[in-house]
């Protein structure tokens, strides 16, 4: 390899295209903007977001204010009232003698009160009830919760369940608080030595003295 055969690489640099040099030269006439137009002028300078005098897309969207967490729970909602026109009505089955009528998200879907079972399900006051009733739902209001228990009924939360994650936190706590009483019984057991008596110290190396001379 020498200085004189030194080159760029292939298809690397390639010769500027000349326009407006006759058909011949295939950028002829119109010189590649076309017949005509806005575009097709010199000084021509228009707006990416231009549209063509239509209305523009950033008008046309809707502006909604606010946002939506991403955290939401989305609640069916039932009123106790509703519960109680059910339970009357035998719609939520016949219950044991002396024993509350259990509802539950399975037991709505299936007589029509919510759509779906697998969706959170919460409790609301309004309305009376009379009826013993034990209701497990996602979430209770005040009202609807004192109004069950009232009528001689039962509410039960449906929390979820602890992740492993959450959970490997306290194993470790409570394994580091197993250790920590043993650490304490090894150290009453091993006491550190008393440091020796200086006044004896002393005595000793003059004595070891006396006896070298």
């Amino acid at each position: 390899m020498r200085l004189h055969e030194l080159q760029p690489a292939p298809g690397s640099k390639r010769p500027r295209t000349r326009v407006g040099r006759g058909i011949a030269a295939g950028k002829g006439k119109t010189a590649g903007r076309g017949t005509k137009g806005q575009r097709s002028r010199a000084g021509a300078s228009i707006p990416a977001w231009f549209e063509g005098g239509q209305t523009p897309v950033h008008v046309r969207v809707p502006k909604l204010r606010g946002f939506k967490p991403r955290g939401r729970v989305e609640y069916q909602v039932v009123n106790v009232g509703r519960l109680a026109e059910y339970a009357v009505a035998g719609r939520f089955g016949d219950a044991a003698a002396g024993e509350p009528l259990t509802i539950n998200a399975e037991v709505l879907a299936a007589s029509g009160l919510i759509r779906h079972a697998q969706k959170p399900v919460k409790v609301l006051g309004w309305g009376d009830l009379e009826a013993k009733l034990f209701v497990a739902a996602d979430a209770f209001t005040s009202a609807a919760r004192s109004k069950i228990e009232g009528a001689g009924g039962f509410v039960q939360l449906l929390s979820p369940q602890p992740t492993p994650d959450s959970a490997e936190p306290a194993g470790e706590a409570a394994a580091a608080d197993s250790d920590r009483p043993a650490e304490a019984e090894l150290s009453e057991e091993a006491p550190e030595p008393p440091a020796p008596d200086l006044a004896e110290t002393v005595a000793s190396d003059a004595d070891a003295n006396e006896a070298a001379e």
